[in-house]
């Protein structure tokens, strides 16, 4: 998370507009959006990833799966790998991120992906953005949404995609 960030403008479809927004410099004009990118990665032996926020973030010490903003000139692919990395430390391979769905917010449309863990990795988390992290059950992320323990962003998101994230692990476990 870099204040002073600079992202493309996309219309409601993810489509670039030819303008950018900087981070932290006023609102995202009405009907523009820009692009967040998430990722769950899994096991083998289908445990995911989640992370708690660091003390000093907005929604600090809940829950959630690694995500950031994609900056300007980045696929939301580009920036779901390199948020993973700045975060967590892992980088798995781009093409064998699975885009599960986007959840559309007033000023972003948040792309979910789904990825392996990269075998030999290690998790090296970025204390700035990090304060742990889990690896969990499924049934665990079903409880701790439910316990409003995930960072607020992430409740409607989890009641739209979390389904399909359980899916697309399942077909990556096959």
């Amino acid at each position: 998370m870099g204040t002073g960030e600079l992202w493309d403008l996309t219309d409601d479809r993810g489509r670039p507009v030819g303008r950018t927004h900087r981070r932290g410099i006023g609102e995202i004009p009405p009907g523009f959006f820009h692009i967040v990118s998430a990722t769950c990665v899994y096991r083998p032996d289908g445990a995911v990833l989640i992370t708690r926020r660091a003390a000093g973030k907005d929604y600090p010490l809940t829950w959630e799966f690694p995500a950031g903003s994609a900056l300007a000139g980045e696929t939301s692919v580009e920036a779901a790998t390199r948020e993973l990395r700045e975060e967590t430390g892992l980088s798995p391979d781009p093409a064998r991120f699975r885009f599960v769905g986007r959840f559309p917010e007033p000023s972003a449309l948040v792309d979910i992906y789904t990825a392996p863990f990269p075998d030999g990795s290690v998790l090296a988390l970025d204390p700035e953005e990090v304060a742990e992290a889990d690896w969990v059950t499924t049934d665990d992320v079903e409880h701790l949404r439910n316990l409003d323990a995930f960072a607020a962003p992430w409740l409607p998101r989890l009641d739209a995609l979390w389904q399909p994230m359980k899916d697309a692990i399942g077909q990556g476990l096959r």
